[in-house]
């Protein structure tokens, strides 16, 4: 089984072609000399990969061999300056999103990415490798994001809008998987966070579709939890407005979102933003206009009581279907919960909910409930980054995304009376069974493998 359709042929090379910058040129950002690289280590692969033995690099049209990864970004920061400290983008927030293309690359010089690419699936392999954004090109402002009322100088140039719209339909047109990734960052971090994660998602995924990073304007301070929960209410607009673009001006089949942290209450107020705009039309309007499909918050500092909120007022009219991971050892969201005095949706165990919430959570393919308790990984550091550090919940993660499994077909289980989903000890052979029902080419591949090496 070394081939992988599941995540749409494996990594491959962030720097396909579909990026290729077209037009007429523009400006580069560059890095303040005040600041080193940032970096992350790839995380470790889902534990399907290796489960199942799957090698990436299936469809060697989506890469460009040798070439270093570039993934479109969206951002609502002010561009750095010196006195930032920071690269690229600062803390700061703007008053309109802009649009470009990074360049991301390898920490180390001692490896190639085509060695990287084919090591990173590797079992036992304990060497993660070091990514960091090389260079990042910006297009501009996306013009129907200015809003006079905030701006002084209100761009109203199409052109960044048009090229960032064609590097997105060239790449979904190239690829099998028509559809856009969105990953929302938490708080606390820079400009390049989340485009490193976005990318290392998007390597696990075979490079399939688009993965968007929407980088909101947090802060690196230790004192700057509250000023960025609260920029994630600033920010909710924007990224309403960024959607309902990407809606109406890309030909992506649909449109998924993933909130981590403190970006959950970014994510849920925009999706509540849109279903209170929408509230005079059916839901199956809504969701054809917009094309929202799998939302999916991890580690989610909401407020139970706003959440709930928000359900009852129709959040749930907008998206197909909402997945939230939940860990009762979540140490970070613990600490939410002591700060705000109030449950957290990251850690909903034990769910007391009223007998008509019961039953339709228990009924309801819309809105699923997974614990992590327990997977390996999970409880790694504060336990709050379990979707990086547990191969189980990558693996649930990414199958979601990539076949819009719901809880059931990706092989997670519940008890009779209970609400929420777990991973049971067949979790990835159940996984594997759906994915070759769903893909029987890739099944019949595996077989051949699997008779080549008996």
């Amino acid at each position: 089984m070394r081939d992988l359709a599941l995540w749409k042929s494996l990594p491959a090379a962030l720097a396909q072609r579909s990026f290729a910058i077209a037009g007429a040129a523009a400006s580069a950002l560059k890095p303040t000399r005040r600041n080193r690289f940032y970096e992350i280590r790839l995380m470790a692969p889902p534990a399907f990969l290796e489960a199942c033995d799957l090698t990436p690099f299936s469809d060697p049209s989506l890469v460009e061999v040798g070439a270093d990864p570039r993934i479109p970004y969206v951002c609502l920061r002010a561009p750095a300056t010196p006195e930032s400290g920071q690269r690229f983008y600062a803390s700061a927030r703007a008053s309109d999103l802009r649009l470009g293309v990074a360049r991301i690359a390898l920490g180390r010089s001692d490896i190639s990415w085509n060695e990287a690419r084919r090591m990173s699936i590797l079992k036992n392999n304990s060497d993660r490798y070091p990514l960091r954004v090389a260079e990042v090109e910006e297009f501009g402002v996306l013009d129907r994001s200015v809003w006079p009322m905030l701006s002084r100088d209100a761009p109203n140039d199409p052109q960044p809008r048009e090229r960032f719209t064609s590097v997105i339909d060239d790449r979904l047109e190239r690829s099998r998987d028509k559809d856009i990734f969105i990953y929302v960052h938490g708080y606390r971090v820079n400009f390049e966070n989340p485009l490193l994660v976005a990318a290392e998602l998007w390597h696990f995924l075979g490079y399939e579709g688009v993965f968007i990073p929407f980088a909101w304007p947090a802060h690196t301070g230790r004192l700057s939890y509250f000023g960025d929960t609260e920029s994630t209410h600033y920010s909710a607009p924007y990224l309403r407005d960024f959607l309902e673009y990407l809606a109406s001006e890309t030909r992506a089949e649909a449109i998924h979102i993933v909130g981590y942290s403190a970006g959950t209450r970014l994510v849920a107020a925009t999706i509540y933003e849109l279903a209170l705009k929408t509230r005079d039309r059916s839901a199956e309007e809504i969701r054809r206009s917009l094309r929202i499909g799998n939302v999916v918050l991890v580690a989610s500092d909401i407020d139970r009581g706003i959440f709930i909120n928000y359900l009852h007022d129709g959040l749930l009219r907008v998206p197909r279907r909402l997945t939230v991971y939940e860990s009762p050892r979540d140490k970070a969201l613990r600490m939410a919960r002591r700060v705000f005095g109030a449950d957290r949706v990251g850690q909903l165990e034990p769910l007391d909910v009223t007998p008509e919430a019961a039953s339709f959570l228990r009924e309801t393919d819309r809105l699923a409930i997974v614990d992590v308790e327990g997977v390996e990984g999970f409880d790694i550091g504060n336990g709050h980054g379990y979707f990086r550090d547990s191969p189980l919940v990558s693996s649930d993660l990414l199958a979601t995304l990539r076949y819009d499994f719901g809880p059931a077909q990706r092989g997670l289980a519940r008890a009779d009376d209970s609400l929420i989903w777990t991973f049971p000890g067949d979790y990835l052979s159940r996984l594997e069974a759906s994915v070759f029902a769903a893909d029987p080419e890739l099944a019949r591949r595996a077989r051949a493998l699997e008779a080549e090496s008996a």
